[in-house]
């Protein structure tokens, strides 16, 4: 069976298409800059590549290029549209609605818009390409994938924040989490690697965006970010955890809602503190330079991580193993290495010669024998997540 999975954001749309369940990719791709003069599509199959520029007005256009792609005579994957029959749709905010992924219907759109109020900068573009789809793939099964659904195995305990009650009754106003999806496959392989099905597991996925997952017997029970991605870890441009009354300490300085909410999510983090960057691979060159912020930023960044592996070690009382994933997961061993420094106490000792030695593109073991915790650098792959749960609803 063809699935075509769908992520689409703002300005841009990426897709692959997968046979199923060989799990086979067949296409993948790329749109960026819709909406904006000049747009660049890059496409990549078995008979080749396709690297474009033009103007795409929007994202019903996008995916028409999308399937002019897939369908190419001489590079596509398909012969014709109909042969996709299904397309998973990546959607940020499913709210308490959705614990899983599932069939999209009018109904489904309709929470999807919902909750754009809790994520308006990923829902409303979301949904944009699942409507598309639907009208350009009518007979295909339409899924949606939540980036929310993994964690609504969470406890009250663990998603009530302690403000007044009636806030959480009339908005909502709680604990969702985000990557859940990553979460969810670099669990599920972990859980395979120890070929223990209810393993318990701190998931560390770290790149722009950060977040730590516990995962108790296979559910997530606990995990960094919020009511939105603002909480938690220290990320490439957001704050991560903070006195919230900094927020009142900014307005009494003259600063508005807008402008701090733009401070705290695009101007902080990583590149708040270093001013040099929200890269981590040019904050470890400078620091390598004597750069005092770059150095700060890494050792606050690394902190902050190893704090939440000490309270989810808490939490989840007996840990199997703890899981690297994300680009800076995937790719630098030195933020692994000084990330867990010190937690030998907890049983978790790091080789330092498979630490450096990890291919980021490979599945690998980086704890020393002796270490009670095995370490994993596990490279995600939510775009397999998301065709796994559309092929097994599809086939409903």
């Amino acid at each position: 069976m063809k699935i075509l999975v769908i992520n689409s954001g703002s300005s841009s749309i990426k897709f692959q298409l997968f046979a199923m369940p060989e799990e086979k990719v067949l296409a993948k791709g790329l749109i960026e800059k819709i909406g904006e003069e000049t747009s660049f599509v890059t496409y990549k199959s078995e008979q080749g590549q396709i690297e474009a520029k033009e103007k795409i007005i929007d994202h019903e256009k996008g995916v028409m290029i999308i399937l002019s792609l897939l369908t190419d005579s001489q590079k596509g994957a398909v012969s014709s549209p109909e042969e996709i029959k299904g397309i998973g749709h990546r959607v940020v905010h499913g709210g308490e609605e959705f614990t899983s992924s599932v069939i999209i219907s009018d109904e489904v759109i309709a929470q999807i818009k919902k909750f754009s109020e809790l994520a308006p900068l990923h829902n409303p573009p979301n949904l944009m390409g699942i409507m598309a789809c639907k009208k350009f793939l009518p007979y295909a099964t339409q899924v949606a994938v939540f980036d929310t659904a993994f964690h609504q195995s969470l406890s009250p305990q663990a998603y009530l924040y302690a403000i007044p009650f009636d806030f959480y009754k009339k908005y909502k106003i709680r604990k969702y989490g985000f990557h859940g999806t990553s979460h969810l496959y670099v669990c599920r392989r972990a859980s395979l690697l120890l070929n223990k099905p209810q393993a318990n597991l701190i998931s560390c996925h770290l790149g722009n965006g950060c977040s730590i997952t516990a995962v108790e017997k296979g559910r997530s029970v606990d995990t960094s970010m919020g009511l939105t991605p603002l909480e938690g870890l220290v990320m490439g441009t957001r704050s991560g955890d903070i006195d919230p009354a900094i927020i009142f300490y900014l307005a009494d300085k003259g600063y508005s809602i807008d402008e701090i909410n733009a401070i705290l999510n695009k101007r902080s983090g990583l590149l708040g503190i270093s001013g040099v960057s929200n890269d981590m691979r040019n904050l470890v060159e400078a620091s390598r330079k004597g750069e005092e912020r770059a150095r700060i930023a890494i050792e606050i960044f690394c902190y902050r991580i190893k704090k939440y592996i000490g309270a989810y070690f808490a939490v989840l009382g007996e840990v199997d193993a703890l899981i690297f994933t994300g680009g800076i997961g995937q790719n630098n061993a030195f933020i692994r290495e000084l990330c867990l420094k010190g937690l030998k106490q907890l049983g978790i000792i790091l080789d330092e010669t498979k630490n450096n030695t990890a291919l980021p593109t490979q599945e690998c073991l980086i704890s020393a024998d002796n270490s009670l915790v095995k370490i994993f650098v596990i490279p995600t792959n939510e775009e397999l997540q998301i065709a796994q749960d559309t092929y097994r609803l599809a086939q409903q």
